[in-house]
């Protein structure tokens, strides 16, 4: 190599180390909370030349979002703030070469990507070469939810064994708010996030043993901010599948456990359990002794006798255990006589109240009053026929028994005016000829039988009255 080319390459090789001396370190990318605030983590390094013009009164730190031009880009002054620039201050000390910087109540329009400037006396200089890119999102983003079971980490396996000891883990990058964020679980209270751990990975952890109960519970985990008087969320969930051996196992009987001889009866054997129950085993008492039967969900006796009276036991297992129920099958002796005394008491009963029913009816309608029309032509036809009965003893009989009589009816049909004389005239008549019959009978044989009549004189004045009327 010629003299002529190490020199270049020396000239390069300085050129390269004091580029370097102009440093950034910044996150590459940024979320923040629309409403919120953001935070910038930022140092900076610059040649050792420049370090004297570095002091706190002089320096100064500057931001230009989407460029570097000073003039078109700039959106941050830390010493002088102009309309329309970004609210915000640098919390780090620029004199140690911390140029960290928080903005409040970003919003979407301050998406972009952000150069930091230093300025300082004769110090000025941009980083190009490094930059961040802020993203304003409206909602916080999902925390996450991660399995432990055993202090092992389940990786997309929420399959957990009852008895295990479980841990679920919450975990959300908080964003700058102006309070802090809380996690909420779905079975535990708020978990306030402090000042020192605002601006690092907020965890929450929520521990338990399995039992059966928490088979096919979800728990979710919400992240919550609160920004401007209003809460923003966003929740992650999990749903854990707790195997467990049988539980809750019972028996039923279908009609009844207490069954008359000769009738069907059916026992069913029901169980939960995760996975499914795999057999269902019968058995029942015999002489202290468990004698096994048959294995399936039912067992039926369709024709039921008194060997058939005892304990009945059901079993249900899967891989993880098992569990029994029992109930009592009692058989009952038929009774036709009993069952003929129902039949006689039941058909008694209906007859009764078929009767009581007819007899509060009439009472009922005899007591309508008869005021109406219908009810007056109703009375009318009912008196249109009036009978006298005479009481007559027939010859003879005034020997043997002289109360014995023969009543005789006499019947008044309502008639017209004329009908009406004609009718009295003939009645007078009537009674005087049997009147004169009657007294030379008396004359001829006085041991000779009588015909009389008992005629009461009142009710032959009511008689007379009413045959009048009509």
């Amino acid at each position: 190599m010629d003299m002529a080319e190490k020199t270049i390459l020396f000239c390069f090789l300085l050129k390269g180390v004091c580029c370097n001396d102009f440093s950034i370190s910044l996150p590459e990318k940024i979320e923040a909370l629309s409403g919120s605030c953001v935070i910038i983590n930022c140092s900076f390094e610059i040649r050792d030349d420049y370090d004297q013009f570095l002091n706190e009164k002089a320096a100064t730190g500057v931001w230009l979002k989407d460029g570097t031009e000073t003039d078109i880009n700039q959106v941050f002054n830390s010493r002088n703030p102009k309309p329309g620039h970004l609210s915000g201050k640098i919390t780090g000390n620029l004199h140690e070469k911390n140029c960290t910087t928080i903005f409040y109540d970003v919003s979407s329009r301050d998406s972009g990507s952000y150069y930091f400037r230093i300025m300082s006396e004769d110090l000025k200089n941009t980083y190009t070469q490094s930059f961040s890119t802020i993203n304003v999102i409206e909602s916080p983003p999902k925390p996450r939810v991660q399995l432990y079971v055993d202090e092992e980490k389940r990786q997309d396996q929420e399959e957990v064994l009852e008895g295990s000891s479980v841990s679920l883990r919450c975990s959300a990058e908080t964003l700058c708010s102006s309070s802090p964020a809380t996690l909420t679980w779905s079975s535990t209270p708020r978990i306030p996030l402090n000042d020192s751990s605002r601006l690092q990975e907020l965890i929450s952890d929520l521990k338990f043993t399995a039992t059966h109960r928490e088979h096919r519970v979800t728990f979710t985990c919400t992240i919550t901010y609160q920004i401007q008087d209003q809460n923003k969320t966003a929740q992650d969930s999990i749903t854990l599948h707790v195997q467990y051996s049988p539980k809750d196992t019972s028996v039923s009987v279908f009609p009844s456990s207490s069954v008359l001889e000769g009738s069907s009866v059916t026992l069913s054997c029901s169980s939960e359990s995760n996975p499914a129950v795999m057999n269902y085993t019968w058995s029942r008492e015999r002489e202290g002794q468990l004698e096994q039967l048959q294995t399936g969900q039912n067992l039926t006796f369709n024709r039921t006798d008194p060997t058939h009276r005892g304990w009945y036991h059901c079993t249900a297992q899967n891989q993880h255990g098992a569990q029994n129920s029992s109930v009592m099958l009692d058989i009952h002796r038929s009774n036709h006589f009993s069952v003929l005394i129902g039949v006689a008491v039941v058909a008694l009963a209906v007859v009764l109240l078929c009767a009581i029913t007819c007899i509060c009816v009439r009472k009922w309608k005899g007591k309508l009053p008869e005021t109406t029309q219908e009810g007056i032509k109703r009375r009318d036809q009912d008196t249109n026929d009036v009978a006298v009965y005479a009481m007559m003893s027939p010859a003879g009989a005034a020997a043997e028994n002289q109360d014995a009589v023969i009543y005789s009816p006499v019947v008044f049909t309502k008639k017209t005016k004329s009908q009406e004389v004609r009718s009295v005239s003939s009645r007078h008549a009537y009674c005087s000829a049997a009147q004169d019959r009657s007294e030379s009978e008396e004359k001829l044989s006085e041991d000779s039988s009588q015909l009389y009549a008992k005629v009461n004189r009142r009710d032959i004045r009511k008689l007379e009255t009413l045959a009048f009327l009509y």
